[in-house]
């Protein structure tokens, strides 16, 4: 592994497109993979809580952050291509994995075709995708499509957080997406992620696995947590009262304790 607080620029996917990654700290390497049209800000202020004990990698996908952004069909799957890349440039063999939102959809390709490669997995408000899964309402939908830029950010905020978020809060504004990404690499995110469907392959997951959610989430509502963990061997399921989707920024002394726990045992 690098060592502490090293910046690695690029790995290169299999097709050539470059893949920023960042790693801080040292101890296991545990790769931490943000939501859908994120880069690696969204674990600002979360990652360090786990440098006691791990070094932390974070990935830029294809069309976010300094990575290459090039307008063609993504996948969660390939996104899980990706992050092999990225252990394979940095020589990490094993590492544990925390995926959230669609990092965790992107964390459960990676554990199920390549499980020699994740020790043990988080999979945080996330959804195993397709016909089984537990889609979000209409009204939620409807909110986040509005043709006002302002409401349907401020319509995010309300999905992301409780009431008893301050909204000047500066760590709001870092799960909400890059504010840089090309405007093909937002459709092509938001694709990536409606298709995702691992429901098939769940069950070959062979690490043991944590799955969080929220009991407020209504952007991926918490009936799909109970889905993973009945779907995945050697699951268990932790849901935080009175949190919604970015429960790892608003609950985060306890969601980083269930995790730091479980990555202890």
């Amino acid at each position: 592994m690098p060592a502490a607080d090293q910046v690695r620029a690029h790995a290169r996917a299999h097709d050539g497109t470059a893949l920023a990654h960042q790693c801080q700290g040292t101890g296991h390497p545990l790769v931490l993979l943000a939501g859908q049209a994120n880069d690696h800000h969204w674990w600002d202020g979360v990652r360090e809580d786990f440098h006691p004990a791990h070094s932390t990698i974070t990935v830029d996908y294809r069309g976010t952050g300094g990575s290459g952004k090039p307008d063609e069909p993504y996948s969660t799957r390939g996104f899980a291509a990706d992050v092999v890349a990225v252990l394979d440039e940095l020589g990490v063999e094993r590492a544990d994995v925390y995926g959230t939102s669609m990092g965790g959809r992107v964390a459960q390709w990676l554990a199920a075709l390549h499980p020699g490669r994740v020790r043990r997995l988080v999979l945080g408000c996330t959804s195993p995708g397709g016909p089984h899964a537990t889609e979000r309402d209409a009204d939620v939908r409807r909110a986040l499509a509005q043709p006002d830029p302002g409401a349907a950010r401020q319509a995010l905020v309300e999905l992301m957080f409780t009431p008893s978020w301050p909204a000047e809060d500066p760590r709001t504004d870092q799960v909400l997406g890059d504010p840089d990404m090309p405007a093909h690499a937002k459709r092509r995110h938001l694709v990536a992620s409606n298709e995702h469907d691992a429901w098939e392959l769940l069950p070959r997951i062979a690490a043991p696995t944590l799955v969080l959610h929220g009991e407020q989430d209504r952007l991926t509502p918490p009936g799909n947590a109970p889905l993973l963990t009945e779907r995945i061997p050697d699951a268990r399921l932790h849901l935080l009262p009175d949190a919604r989707h970015a429960y790892f920024l608003e609950r985060r002394p306890s969601a980083t304790d269930l995790v730091r726990d479980f990555l202890a045992e």
